[in-house]
């Protein structure tokens, strides 16, 4: 299983409701996607400009072609000019 943390930090004077109508549709395509298993949007409680992405895949390979759809490519150009920074880290389970 492969776990993402995709962190973002909004521009000044982005409304986070702007952010997160966009981003609320690129969860709700990434969700039918095969080999995801979660994929939520969550809001920092003490500062609403940032917004973290926590993913879980089956595998890399399900990743990989989470980046290649459509519906990223889309969107996430669109999410990207609203965020100052992002932070992406993607993770293996160590057995």
């Amino acid at each position: 299983m492969i776990k993402v943390v995709a962190k973002g930090k909004l521009k000044p004077g982005v409304k986070a409701d702007e952010y997160l109508v966009k981003a609320r549709e690129l969860v709700a395509e990434t969700r039918k996607e095969e080999g995801c298993i979660t994929y939520a949007l969550h809001q920092d409680i003490n500062d609403p400009s940032i917004v973290t992405m926590l993913e879980e895949w089956v595998d890399e390979e399900a990743l990989n072609q989470h980046n290649k759809t459509d519906h990223v490519r889309r969107i996430v150009p669109g999410l990207r000019e609203l965020r100052e920074s992002t932070e992406i880290n993607i993770y293996r389970e160590v057995e």
